[in-house]
């Protein structure tokens, strides 16, 4: 017993020797925090630059690790080793995310910050006072600030958890982007990469009036386009802590072809369209600069009768699929578009447990391929377009061909307005009713559908849809585009040869049509081509037996889109229409290119010189 007694009294007594007296001088030993500038500190925003450092009264032996820890946090925010003979160490510079909370969403406005040596405390601590991060919130399509006032002001959701949250073009800094004008829908927008460096400067702002070296980023809709391209091609220093998306069109939406077949909304209505989406914007915007994704996926719409532009499950104009196209965490909630961003269950069990994140729980995203997964194939019928003034009707006849086992219709009305009759092929007119045939009305333009409705099982044939002023109507009268897509069917494919050609280098565009697998002789086809200026035209395609070949030749820089529309009769003489959307985006001419091109043709023009005088010299020779 006695030896167990000294032998223990000699290992107290070299530990703490070992420790170079850490126990008898822990209240020695200073922690300071210092500021991406290398100043001490003792108060911070949520998400700054930091690095950790301590300083004792004397040295040690030995090479000692020290692990600093915050009050309440389970694992160390940072370490450093101290070396042999030395008092003092300093960790890297790290981003002081999630300090403002604790692992239960309890608040720390002032927090202790610890350390340990060799894994025993060291006595003595440090307070420091914490400020949280700012939300930085961007709308999405044909919409503005106002998409945020239920989380904005004294009242809104983040002020219950004690954040102050700033929407840009809500003027607390300067920075109004352009997605549609909600009283002008035929002006121009900006594009994604325009509006992209406008967010860029609101978020520069924001941390100019806060202090804060990082923000949350929260966004509805197109937003989250907006903000992907604003961190893959605009970002310059790591402001970003998160970003929390809600029903944003990763695939893009098929019902943005409505709005874009009137000329409106442009070129925003083609950047939202899956051509656009799937074919140029996922194969260039990659770049996640480390900021971790998380989505919300709307799936209010179960029922494929009740979804009048989009597969389901959906929002109504964003599926489940196509937030899901890029690799990141989707949760989904039986919710519309328009109610993902005021909900308040979405704030509280989506949105709040993120900006909540405690230290230790940010990842740090990977960049993934480029690509997208693409979304489900829809058969459309061609854009019926119009104008009605007060008082007048409208008729819109489109044909269902055999075999089509759910037809859904899609209605765009600037004025949101009109009201419809439907009478099917029968002749009769039909009752639309919100269960059987999904009748649904949005009065809110950033859904780009103001009315749809469908039929399981319709009858073949041509359905007529009356379209009818009422008092609402403005004295201007209303531009309308309905369309029809169909489950079953003909199927048209198309396609174009490059998504991203240069100017003056051609583009082939493709069209075929089949019917069980069956080709179909087309009667007609043409494509109506915008320009990037919004500018129009209707080219006819030249048909060989099912398929339709059309070649273009961009002139200038931007974004082209193209509807694709044929007409042809089934083996029984029933008629088909299909329409298909498409897109390329044409790159100027760089410098850099031309001297390729120029350099390659003086290499070619040098073999022929070569070649020439070659057999110049043999024929003299032989004369």
């Amino acid at each position: 017993m006695r030896r167990v007694i000294f032998s223990l009294l000699i290992f107290d007594s070299m530990f703490i020797l070992g420790l170079g007296g850490v126990r008898a001088q822990g209240a020695g030993a200073q922690l300071i925090v210092r500021d991406k500038s290398g100043v001490s500190i003792t108060s911070l925003t949520d998400g700054d630059r930091v690095s950790l450092g301590i300083q004792l009264d004397s040295s040690f032996d030995t090479e000692m690790q020290v692990d600093f820890l915050l009050d309440g946090a389970e694992s160390p925010v940072a370490e450093c080793r101290i070396p042999s003979g030395g008092n003092t160490c300093q960790s890297e510079a790290f981003w002081a995310l999630g300090w403002f909370w604790s692992a239960d969403g309890t608040q720390q406005p002032r927090r202790s910050l610890n350390a340990q040596i060799g894994g025993q405390p060291v006595a003595g601590s440090l307070s420091l006072s914490i400020a949280p991060r700012p939300v930085v919130m961007a709308h999405g399509f044909n919409a503005d600030f106002h998409t945020w006032d239920a989380y904005l002001g004294p009242q809104g959701y983040l002020a219950e958890l004690g954040l102050r949250g700033y929407a840009v073009g809500d003027g607390q800094v300067e920075g109004v982007m352009n997605t549609g004008s909600l009283s002008n829908p035929a002006a121009r927008t900006n594009t994604i990469a325009g509006n992209a460096a406008i967010l860029g400067d609101y978020i520069a702002n924001v941390q100019q009036a806060t202090g804060a070296q990082k923000v949350d980023l929260l966004v509805h809709s197109m937003g989250g386009m907006i903000s992907r391209y604003y961190l893959d091609r605009v970002m310059t220093t790591d402001n970003v802590a998160q970003l929390i998306i809600l029903g944003t069109p990763m695939a893009g939406s098929a019902c943005a072809s409505l709005p874009a077949s009137l000329g409106l909304l442009l070129p925003a209505t083609l950047e939202i369209q899956p051509a656009y989406m799937v074919g140029v914007f996922n194969q260039q915007v990659v770049r996640r600069q480390g900021v971790p994704f998380h989505a919300l996926a709307g799936t209010k719409l179960q029922d494929t009768v009740a979804s009048p532009c989009t597969p389901v499950p959906s929002d109504l104009v964003v599926t489940v699929d196509s937030v899901k196209a890029i690799p990141m965490p989707v949760e989904e909630i039986s919710l519309l578009h328009t109610e993902l961003n005021t909900a308040p269950e979405v704030f509280e069990q989506f949105v709040t447990p993120l900006l909540e994140t405690p230290p230790g729980e940010f990842e740090v995203a990977a960049d993934p391929p480029a690509g997208s997964v693409a979304p489900l194939e829809l058969q459309f019928t061609k854009v019926y377009t119009g104008h009605l003034d007060p008082g007048e009707t409208g008729t819109v006849t489109i044909a269902i061909d055999p075999n089509v086992t759910v037809a859904n219709f899609s209605l765009y009305d600037t004025s949101r307005s009109l009201e419809v009759r439907v009478t099917g092929a029968s002749g009769n007119e039909i009752t639309l009713d919100p269960e059987k045939n999904g009748l649904i009305k949005v009065d809110d333009p950033s859904t780009m559908v103001y009315l749809g409705y469908g039929f399981k099982q319709p009858k073949p044939g041509f359905w007529v849809v009356t379209l009818l002023t009422t008092p609402e109507t403005p004295p201007a009268g209303t531009d309308y585009a309905l369309s029809a897509n169909f489950d079953g069917g003909a199927k048209l494919s198309a396609n174009t040869s490059l998504t991203v050609p240069r100017v003056n280098e051609k583009v082939t565009v493709s069209a075929g049509l089949t019917l069980e697998g069956a080709p179909v002789s087309l009667a007609s086809a043409q494509a109506i081509l915008r320009h990037p200026d919004g500018s129009a035209e209707t080219l006819d395609m030249p048909i060989t037996g099912n398929s339709a070949t059309l070649e273009i030749t961009p002139r200038s820089s931007g974004l082209y889109g193209i509807e694709v529309d044929v007409t042809a009769l089934a083996p029984d003489g029933a008629a088909i229409d299909r329409a298909a959307f498409l897109s390329f985006e044409a790159q100027p001419v760089s410098i850099e290119f031309l001297m390729v091109r120029a350099l390659a043709g003086l290499g070619v023009a040098l073999v022929f010189a070569g070649v020439f005088l070659v057999l110049r010299t043999r024929k003299r020779r032989a004369g």
